[in-house]
């Protein structure tokens, strides 16, 4: 069953309503169909923190690995502090996601050194969304930690948009 609201979005973007977008290559399209569509997303953030917990320090992410280009990905944007690239279960139209290249975990580990960085990726989140035709409106989405539905441990922000969002969002 598709993602509440996700079902239009799809229809329009398929019909030509909405600008088509880069597909994933075929290696991430494999990753990402091996997971479970978004209604797991709370059972894979519980797998997640289980297995952070059991190893004790923290192992390469997805995240990590699209950095080093071990695992490839529609990358939007990239400069020296940043990533950002086309999420692969998109929940929205338009879905994607900026991360930084320094391994932060969960945003509640941030310290006051991180304040340049996190600005730094509100900016570009900003400015891709612009760039995307956001104008009307997107939404940021950081998860925390397992009750967060965080999945990959390492700081990624979402942007969503390109139809209506609904409130609350929990």
């Amino acid at each position: 069953m598709a993602a509440r609201g996700v079902g239009r979005g799809l229809i329009a973007w398929a019909s030509g309503l909405l600008p088509r977008r880069p597909q994933p290559r075929l290696q991430l399209q494999r990753w990402a169909s091996s997971l479970g569509g978004p209604d797991d997303e709370v059972s894979k953030a519980k797998q997640a923190d289980r297995a952070r917990r059991i190893c004790g320090t923290q192992s390469p992410t997805i995240f990590s690995k699209i950095i080093d280009r071990t695992i490839p990905a529609d990358i939007i944007y990239e400069d020296e502090k940043c990533l950002a690239f086309w999420d692969v279960n998109p929940q929205a139209p338009l879905h994607f996601l900026v991360i930084p290249k320094t391994p932060i975990p969960r945003i509640s580990y941030v310290t006051e050194d991180d304040t340049e960085l996190l600005g730094h990726l509100l900016v570009t989140a900003s400015q891709l969304a612009k760039k995307e035709g956001l104008d009307e409106g997107y939404r940021l989405v950081i998860n925390d930690g397992k009750l967060g539905a965080q999945s990959v441990y390492h700081l990624h922000i979402h942007v969503i948009g390109g139809r209506q969002m609904n409130w609350p969002p929990g």
